[in-house]
Formats: structure tokens, C-alpha cells, sequence
């Protein structure tokens, strides 16, 4: 779980930096092939420095900066990009169809053995035993410098050998790239790391799984590793990322790992953010991401597990909440067509409903009809609930009062029944303004949920429209006031609810009895106090 949060660390502290001016200047040259030969004829230009056209020998040079991120390469209709911002020096050779002129030998060319270690072994393969074993002691003895040579023949010319060469090559080239002392030394180390991911898949699979991890990798060094990004820069790093943990995510599905999901939601909201995605995607990932850990969740007893994905969906939700795409609008476009095909399906239903109540969509037509759904297809506390709440917006208030009560009669789980109760409370306080009645309902709700502040809220202000009506004389009317603002403090001490309950406590104290009256009464400051009648609560008195 430690590694969910440090991911989300990462990603939440990104600052998009823009970089206005031009740096020093430097010189990139090179040489563009096509069908691996010399090509004239294509246009050469740098990011944030000049172009030129290649002649017959196909060379280049352009002066471009030190923040220079990419190079285009453009023949008649044709055109290409080239990232350099992790690769080091100035030198740039290009080919169209990415094949140039004394690359490695292609692996299945002879020099490179595609055989497991097993076979290695059995056919007393001196060199392989001879460097694997160099390798395997210099990298138990932490040794990366004296490691790297031996591990970088057998990984080159024995790559099906062993998962064991991507799992400790991958260790040593981060090892590498947190000790890098410069950030072009970082990015090649980076560049490293990503062509071995991509080797792994394709001698051991596992497609899905790796993509993950390297989407990972990628996100915590580049990000790190390229500070000074510009809007566009960071859109292609987090545009990479995103794509491999998409890929990843629909690989895998249910096995997806914890911090590939909130990866996976945070590059999502930061390119919906940068104008990269649709609000529809935004939402699909986030159904998608709750879809799996739901299946989890249903799928294991273990409690750790239990609690890592509880807190895992509680920051997905959080991401989704801030993403500024949880809209109406959004959510009823995408669960509109989903609902067609899902209206028979009742934990469908109930994990829309939630979706759409709390985005505060209870307005719409498609609320309203898949309320009424549920309650046909399972007459359930939470059903009766979600119908008390669609009478209530429809000013039905007998209707509502009575799906409220069966809601409270069925339910079961004391965390929804307290919200129930508080609901119940709220409901005929403001409707019927039955005092007494709320109040019981709200004192059944902190009876289950003692720091419920909403709860202690309304009893407060139950409280304060009592005081007119209360009592022989106006003494007695003001003291219903030290109760209420008992109340007040109470709630203050939850965030959810310190502000209001500040403003409200401060706003009634000015209504306390005053010395005068309390002297007369033979009542000194701190005292305890009774507030008779049916509010029968002890407090303090105070001016």
C-alpha cells in the first residue's frame, strides 16, 4: 500500500512549468536514410530551433536548444518525430522505417541464443555459465559497476534465458538512475530501463503485468528526471504513461495491481485536465477502476487486502470527485445506454444510484426512472430510501414520509441507518416542523454514529427554533440557547462540518442569558443547568 501512496505523491506534486525563453544554443546533425539508404529530399526540423532540407548524402545540422525535446523529420508527405529529450549527446541518426545501417543484428539472427538456462546448462554452454554466474555474485554482492558487463552479455546474447535477467536488470537500472549525476545521464539510464521492459515481453509475456510496471517506472523518473516541462512536453510523457496503463488495465482486468489503478486515474485526470481527454473517458476509467476493485473486494477474505483496496477506492474516488468531469451531464451520458442494457441487473442499478446521487443528479429523468426499477426489482431498505428521496423532490411529502419509514424498518447496516434517521430527521423538521419527533430521529442517529456532526447540526438548530415557544418568561426561552450552541461545539470538532457549526455557535451566543438575569436566579458561570420540559439536557451556564 506504501507504494500506492508514494505513486500518488508523485503524480499529485506535478507542477506545470512553461519555459518561455531559449536556452544556450547547441548543434544536432545526423544522417536520414529511407529503405536504408541516404535520403535527399527531407526536411529537418528541431524543437525550439531551425529546419533545413537534406541533400544526396542525406546529413543534417540544425541549431537548436538545450530544452530541445523532439526532432521532425518530413519527406513529402511523410513525417516523423523523434524524441531526444532522453537520449544524450547531439548526434541523431534517423531511419523511415526505423532500420538503420549497422543496428544489432536482428535476435534471431545466430548470434543470439533464443534457449533456456536449462538447456544452457545441459549443453554446458561455457560462456553463458561462465557469465551468468560473473553476474549473479557481483549483483548479490550489490556490485552494480562490476555486474553490468557480465549481466549485459548474457541479456544481449542469451535474452530467453531467464526471468531473473529483467529482474535484476530492471533493480540495477534504477539503482542507476537515482544515482545518476546528471539529468542527459538519468535519461539514458531511463531510455535503458524501457527497452528492457519491452524485451521481457517479448521473450516472457506477461504483456499486461509489465506494462504496468513500466508505466510506473516511466511516470517516477521522467516526470522527476524532465522538471522543467512545458505543457505540450508533459502531455506526450503523460500521454505514454496513460497508454500503457490503459493497455495494461484492459490486459489484465481483474488482476490489475492497486497502484496501476490510481496510475491509472491520476494520468486520467491530469490529461482531462490538459485537454487530452473527454469527460466520457474520464468516467469509464473510473467505473472501470471501481468494477475491479469491487470484483476484489467480492473475491478474497483476506483482511489486509480488504483494507488496501477499501483505501485504494476511497483516493480513486477522491481523484474522480476533483477531476471536474463528475458532472450530470457526463455521468448521465455514459449510464443512459448502460442502464438499457443492465435493467434487470439490481447491483447495477444500486451502484448507479449512488454514482448519480452523489454527483447530486437525483433531478434527472433516468434517477427517477431507475429509482422507481430498483424498488420493483428489489423493494430493499436502500430502494424504499431512494424513493423517499425522489417523493421528496417532487414535493410529495406523504409519499416521502412513507418509503422513509420502510427504509428505516428494513435496514440492517447501522452506518446507512444512521444516515437514514439524520435524513428521516431533517425531512419532517423541515416539512412538518415536528421538533420533538426530529429530535428523537437525530439522537437515533448519534446513538449509532456519535460524532455524526450533520446530526448534531440539526439538533442544534431544533433547538434554536424551539426557543420561541419555549418556557414562562424570556429567561428561560434564552437558556434553550446555552443547549443549542452545546451542540454547535460538538459539531465543530469534524471538519465536514467546522465552519457552519463555528458560524452558528457564534452567531446564538449573543441570545445567553445575562449576568443580571442569572444573578437574580442565583446562578454563577460554569454552573450545571437544567433546560426542563421536553428539551430535559443538562449544560453550563455561560455569558
Amino acid at each position: 500500500m506504501k507504494a500506492v501512496f508514494r505513486i500518488s505523491l508523485l503524480i499529485a506534486s506535478l507542477v506545470l512549468a512553461a519555459v518561455t525563453t531559449i536556452q544556450a544554443q547547441r548543434v544536432i546533425k545526423g544522417t536520414v536514410y529511407r529503405e536504408g539508404k541516404p535520403a535527399a529530399g527531407v526536411t529537418v526540423e528541431a524543437h525550439r530551433g531551425g529546419s533545413m532540407m537534406t541533400s544526396f548524402d542525406g546529413k543534417y545540422e540544425v541549431e537548436s536548444s538545450d530544452k530541445t525535446k523532439w526532432i521532425r523529420f518530413t519527406y513529402i508527405t511523410e513525417s516523423e518525430r523523434l524524441d531526444i529529450s532522453d537520449k544524450p549527446g547531439n548526434v541523431f541518426d534517423f531511419a523511415f522505417d526505423g532500420k538503420l545501417p549497422g543496428d544489432e543484428k536482428d535476435e534471431e539472427s545466430g548470434d543470439v541464443i533464443l534457449k533456456s538456462a536449462e538447456d544452457l546448462i545441459r549443453e554446458q554452454d561455457r560462456d553463458f555459465m561462465n557469465e551468468l554466474s560473473l553476474y549473479n555474485e557481483f549483483y548479490k554482492q550489490d556490485n552494480i559497476e562490476s555486474a553490468m558487463p557480465h549481466w549485459k552479455i548474457v541479456y544481449n546474447k542469451y535474452p530467453k534465458s531467464t526471468l531473473n535477467l529483467y529482474i535484476h536488470g530492471t533493480n540495477m537500472y534504477e539503482k542507476l538512475i537515482e544515482k545518476a549525476s546528471t539529468p542527459e545521464e538519468r535519461s539514458k539510464y531511463i531510455d535503458d530501463l524501457m527497452k528492457l521492459y519491452d524485451k521481457r515481453i517479448r521473450h516472457f509475456g506477461e504483456k499486461g503485468y509489465v506494462l504496468g510496471r513500466k508505466a510506473a517506472a516511466w511516470l517516477k523518473y521522467k516526470l522527476d528526471n524532465d522538471r522543467e516541462q512545458e505543457n505540450g512536453d508533459l502531455k506526450e510523457t503523460m500521454k505514454k504513461g496513460y497508454d500503457w496503463l490503459n493497455e495494461s488495465v484492459t490486459e489484465r482486468g481483474n488482476e490489475s495491481e492497486l497502484p496501476v489503478l490510481v496510475l491509472l486515474m491520476q494520468t486520467t485526470r491530469s490529461l482531462f485536465k490538459l485537454g487530452e481527454l473527454p469527460k466520457e473517458t474520464v468516467v469509464k476509467n473510473y467505473d472501470t477502476s471501481n468494477s475491479i476493485l469491487n470484483s476484489i473486494l467480492e473475491n478474497t477474505t483476506d483482511a489486509e487486502t480488504i483494507k488496501n483496496v477499501n483505501d485504494v477506492q476511497a483516493y480513486i474516488e477522491d481523484i474522480f470527485g476533483t477531476s471536474g468531469a463528475a458532472d450530470c451531464e457526463a455521468l448521465i451520458s455514459i449510464f443512459t445506454p448502460q442502464y438499457q442494457e443492465n435493467i434487470n441487473d439490481v447491483d447495477f442499478i444500486k451502484n448507479m444510484l449512488r454514482r448519480l446521487g452523489r454527483a447530486k443528479c437525483e433531478e434527472s429523468s433516468l434517477f427517477s426512472e431507475a429509482t422507481e426499477r430498483l424498488y420493483e426489482l428489489e423493494p430493499s431498505a436502500e430502494a424504499a430510501f431512494n424513493m423517499a428521496r425522489r417523493y421528496l423532490k417532487r414535493d410529495d411529502a406523504k409519499r416521502a414520509k412513507n418509503y422513509y419509514q420502510q427504509a428505516m424498518e428494513q435496514e440492517t447496516d447501522k452506518e446507512l441507518l444512521a444516515k437514514y434517521y439524520y435524513e428521516y430527521a431533517l425531512f419532517i423538521y423541515a416539512k412538518e416542523n415536528a421538533l420533538q419527533e426530529a429530535r428523537s430521529y437525530a439522537k437515533r442517529a448519534l446513538d449509532i454514529k456519535s460524532d455524526y456532526c450533520e446530526a448534531l447540526l440539526l439538533i442544534g438548530d431544533i433547538y434554536v427554533a424551539a426557543s420561541r415557544g419555549f418556557g414562562q418568561d424570556n429567561f428561560e426561552k434564552s437558556t434553550v440557547f446555552w443547549v443549542a450552541v452545546d451542540y454547535y461545539e460538538r459539531a465543530r470538532s469534524n471538519p465536514d462540518c467546522a465552519v457552519d457549526a463555528s458560524k452558528k455557535a457564534n452567531d446564538y451566543r449573543r441570545y445567553f442569558p445575562n449576568k443580571e438575569e442569572a444573578f437574580f436566579r442565583s446562578l454563577q458561570e460554569g454552573q450545571t443547568y437544567k433546560v426542563e420540559g421536553w428539551i430535559n439536557e443538562n449544560t453550563r451556564v455561560r455569558f
